[in-house]
C-alpha cells in the first residue's frame, strides 16, 4: 500500500495516509485513503484532486458534498467489493 504524506492547510503539520484505490470520474481524480497502514480498523477518507497544483505536487481536499461523496463511495465500493464505505 502506497503511503503519502499530506500537509494540512496553512499548518506545518504532516499527516500520513495510505492509498487504497484511485479513480477518475468526469475528468476529476479521486483517491480513497486510510490512516491505518494495514487498511483495517482505520478511518477511510475520499479526497478530490484540486486544480490548484503547486509544481510537481498535487493538492487534494476532502469530499464534503454528500451527493458527490455517496456517488464516489459507490464507485470505490464496486472497485474493492469487500468494503462498505457508507453506513
Amino acid at each position: 500500500m502506497e503511503k503519502i504524506a499530506f500537509k494540512l492547510d496553512e499548518e506545518d503539520v504532516t499527516v500520513d495516509f495510505y492509498v487504497l484505490e484511485q479513480t477518475t470520474i468526469s475528468g476529476v481524480n479521486y483517491i480513497l485513503v486510510t490512516d491505518a497502514e494495514d487498511g483495517d480498523d482505520g478511518e477511510a477518507y475520499i479526497l478530490k484532486a484540486s486544480p490548484e497544483a503547486d509544481g510537481d505536487e498535487q493538492v487534494y481536499c476532502m469530499v464534503e458534498n454528500e451527493e458527490e461523496l455517496a456517488a464516489v463511495a459507490g464507485v470505490f465500493e464496486n472497485m474493492l467489493e469487500d468494503i462498505d464505505l457508507i453506513e
